[in-house]
Parts: structure tokens; sequence; C-alpha cells
């Protein structure tokens, strides 16, 4: 039969998976320091603007 191939088929999709949840954990940690960056110096607001 073809087991091997069919092995090596699912072989390839769980790396591809497990590659893919790799990835996202980086980008999460990523997004996570960039927004805590983000809250420790918040952008400067024009504080010379009228509220009219």
């Amino acid at each position: 039969m073809n087991y091997p191939i069919i092995a090596l088929i699912i072989l390839l999709a769980l790396a591809f998976v497990v590659l893919l949840a790799w990835k996202n954990q980086k980008d999460r940690k990523k997004m996570e320091e960039e927004m805590n960056r983000s809250e420790i110096r918040p952008e400067k607001h024009d504080e010379h603007k009228s509220n009219a």
C-alpha cells in the first residue's frame, strides 16, 4: 500500500502546524511587548488646543 507516503504527508502536516503555533507564540510575545512599551510611554497630546 501507500502507507509510507501517507505517513510522510501526516508528518509534514504536523510539522507545519507546530511551526505555525511557534510563530504565533513569537508574534504574540512581540505584540505584548509593544503594547506594554506604548503604555509606559504614551504619545504626547497637544496641550495648547482649546476644547471649543
